[in-house]
């Protein structure tokens, strides 16, 4: 059975939502205060953070692996819908960016007051990202938490929005100092790198969760095979299928042809058949059926090529 990490996953996003909101009132305020377009956007971006979080913690509450008479392959596939509303929070995020962005484009350069204080700050800001960012990412992977993942990416793109918004603001500081005017365009024009990365951020987070929450196919049907064939006792493998996540949860269907004279000996066939396949795709739950004695079947799985 699959462990139940949501009490942690619920630690970490309370943890990192009031991180979160700390960092976004410090470049409401910062943005406020110089004028800055990019860091404007870059205090939206972190709304979307805060926003993730709360996600988060309403889906992780849904997110059971324990199955119940509702919901008997359990309820995970709430975390990957999670996981999917962080992406299109990055999405409106994406587009807010680009619009202010382009606005900007068409009126005349606008004097962003930038001072050695204020970069400093954002180079505070920079450091709680970067933690959150390691924080999220090695408890998600401890626990197989897609929303802890999927978030970690979300406040790793953060990172880079803000590394980019320093790197423009100490541009418009030098330029305010040396009187190069010119130079305040570099906060408009960074707010476009700073879109892409939000989203390529969102292409990732969906490019990970929608084959789970489609039922894509888990493990390849010739991989489940081999290791079936291996057990004595198994004469056909075939009509393989499965879904889920590698390492967190994965269904497997088969159906088998067994040299067994009675219903004891077939069963601790597939009772052997379930442990190798348990070493190998742990946490899995496994439907085998047997098939009468004699049965052959040339397909691996669905729609698949003959067995060799």
């Amino acid at each position: 059975m699959n462990q139940d990490g949501r009490k942690e996953v619920k630690k970490v996003l309370i943890i990192t939502l009031l991180l979160n909101i700390l960092v976004m009132a410090i470049k409401v305020i910062v943005g406020s205060l110089t004028g800055s377009l990019s860091l404007i956007a870059d205090a939206l971006h972190s709304v979307t953070d805060s926003a993730n979080n709360i996600l988060g913690l309403i889906t992780n509450h849904f997110a059971s692996p324990h199955p119940d008479r509702e919901h008997p392959y359990g309820h995970l596939k709430f975390d990957g819908l999670g996981a999917l509303g962080i992406a299109v929070f990055l999405g409106i995020a994406c587009f807010e960016i680009l619009s202010s962005a382009i606005a900007r484009l068409f009126k005349p350069v606008q004097t962003v007051e930038v001072t050695a204080v204020s970069l400093a700050i954002l180079l505070i800001v920079l450091a709680i990202n970067i933690f959150v960012t390691v924080y999220e990412k090695r408890v998600g992977k401890r626990l197989g938490s897609s929303i802890l993942i999927a978030d970690a990416r979300h406040t790793l793109s953060d990172v880079w929005v803000t590394i980019l918004v320093i790197i423009g603001l100490a541009g418009v500081w030098i330029g305010n100092l040396i009187n190069l005017p010119i130079l305040n365009w570099l906060d408009v024009l960074l707010s476009f790198p700073v879109a892409f990365m939000v989203f390529k951020s969102a292409g990732e987070v969906l490019k990970e969760n929608l084959p789970w929450l489609v039922d894509e196919v888990a493990i390849a049907p010739e991989t489940i095979y081999e290791i079936t064939m291996q057990v004595p006792g198994v004469i056909n493998c075939h009509d393989i299928a499965s879904r889920g996540l590698v390492g967190r949860q994965v269904f497997i269907e088969m159906h088998i042809v067994v040299d067994a004279q009675d219903v004891e000996t077939a069963h601790q066939i597939t009772e052997n058949i379930e442990l190798k396949l348990q070493e190998k795709f742990y946490p899995a739950r496994i439907s085998i059926h047997i098939e009468p004695n004699g049965y052959q079947s040339s397909h691996i799985g669905y729609d698949e090529g003959e067995i060799s």
